[in-house]
């Protein structure tokens, strides 16, 4: 069992909504489709359920070309944000409804009503009515009601964006269970790198309607192959800094100089982009190699456990991430430290030059 989407495009209203894309998926995986909003995830959904035609290209399902097959007739089942449930009806008669549909018999229904809801912990609460369970155990009733149907396909788009933060939690670590058991193929969008982490499985992300890299999560996480996939694959998203090497010294856009070891020891000489994620920023020093910046502080965020920093050096502008509740002079220099093993390279043209040490021994 596959899914392949092959050199398909959509353009709406002469505006591209869905650059050349290539994907293949397959049977009893979990893919993960993250990016921001707009990036793309609901227009290639879409296109995987049939709700669109693309402009250009082809989709194939085990092999057979479905481009222009409608919806209803391809075994897919689809969970959206908000719970989509029949509010009239008993948990047991909405997981039923797609099998009803397909007119199975009575016997078959409740047997797959019943291990489906086993699978999403709701066996004693088939009687009650979507009103009367809160809104995670909705959310667990629509997917139930995907799951039951045996699709091939499921397509989650966003399906715990409206929850609050322990239900997410809960249904994170859930919801990878319900696919192992199931053995679709299984496609999730999400705007947090954190729950394509959690998921596991395959990331692939986006930006602007492209797919900008599709591996297995750590790989693309550790080793993402652009600025682009870095920054995606990065919340609050990755920082930023230009510098140059010549020699055995590297030459800091704030003006510093210093001495290449370790990874960097190998870059050839000329002019990058270095990249580090803002949990990475700290305010004492790691190490006695560690590399000291000076930066502006316009804004800090509490969250209780940990303090957003919101700076700015030569010209960009840096977000840290540090343990703690921090007291700091706002419009004050704030020195902060970087253990240079996080460090990625990445060209002047934004390709990935030399993944961070660390993360090379991930």
């Amino acid at each position: 069992m596959s899914l392949q989407l092959k050199d398909v495009t959509l353009t709406v209203n002469g505006r591209p909504h869905l650059f050349e894309t290539s994907l293949e998926l397959e049977k009893g995986t979990m893919n993960v489709l993250l990016g921001p909003t707009l990036a793309g995830k609901t227009t290639l959904m879409r296109l995987m359920a049939g709700l669109d035609v693309p402009t250009s290209g082809k989709v194939y399902w085990n092999g057979k070309d479905v481009t222009g097959m409608r919806v209803q007739d391809r075994h897919i089942a689809m969970v959206y944000q908000q719970f989509i449930n029949y509010p009239t009806m008993s948990v047991y008669d909405n997981i039923a409804s797609p099998l009803r549909l397909m007119k199975q018999s009575k016997s078959e229904i409740d047997k797959a009503v019943r291990s489906t809801a086993e699978i999403v912990k709701m066996s004693d609460m088939l009687d009650r009515k979507p009103l009367e369970l809160s809104g995670g155990q909705q959310q667990r009733c629509a997917l139930a009601r995907a799951l039951v149907k045996g699709s091939g396909l499921v397509l989650l788009d966003e399906p715990l964006a409206n929850l609050d933060y322990k239900l997410r939690e809960e249904l994170r670590a859930e919801i990878p269970k319900m696919f192992e058991e199931s053995g679709a193929i299984f496609v999730y969008a999400t705007t947090e790198p954190e729950e394509a982490l959690l998921l596991g499985g395959n990331t692939a992300t986006l930006w602007e309607g492209r797919i900008t890299q599709f591996n297995k999560a750590p790989e693309v996480y550790h080793r993402p192959n652009n600025m682009i996939t870095a920054r995606v694959f990065s919340d609050p998203p990755m920082n930023f800094l230009k510098l140059s090497k010549i020699g055995n010294q590297l030459f800091l856009d704030d003006g510093q100089a210093m001495l290449a070891t370790g990874n960097l020891s190998k870059l050839k000489d000329g002019k990058y982009m270095a990249g580090f994620r803002p949990n990475h920023l700290e305010l004492n020093a790691p190490n006695d190699t560690a590399m000291k910046f000076s930066a502006l502080l316009n804004v800090t965020e509490y969250t209780g456990a940990e303090t957003f920093l919101h700076m700015e050096h030569g010209g960009h502008n840096w977000v840290g991430l540090v343990e703690g509740t921090q007291k700091l002079d706002l419009n004050s220099i704030l020195p902060v430290y970087l253990d240079a093993g996080h460090i990625y390279i990445f060209a002047e043209d934004g390709a990935l030059v030399m993944p961070a040490s660390y993360a090379t021994a991930a």
